[in-house]
């Protein structure tokens, strides 16, 4: 298991799940992506593309200035 992070702070949606897609392209099942953003709609955005695409959200986390997702990448 590879552990990714993408930076996505201050992006706006779509562009937070845009680049989560694809980064993900270029992983292993099994690998672990920790997304860090600004962006509230994330909370909801990334979680229902994930389950849409069949990877597994492993704990979303609001920090002082930033909201922490972290996914297993199943597919």
């Amino acid at each position: 298991m590879n552990k990714h992070e993408l930076n996505v702070r201050r992006h706006l949606c779509p562009m937070p799940v845009i680049k989560t897609q694809t980064a993900i392209k270029d992983m292993e099942p099994g690998d672990e992506l920790t997304i860090i953003a600004t962006d509230p709609g994330v909370k909801h955005d990334i979680p229902a593309w994930a389950r849409i695409h069949g990877h597994e959200l492993i704990s979303i986390e609001d920090d002082e200035d930033d909201i922490i997702l972290k996914l297993l990448v199943c597919e």
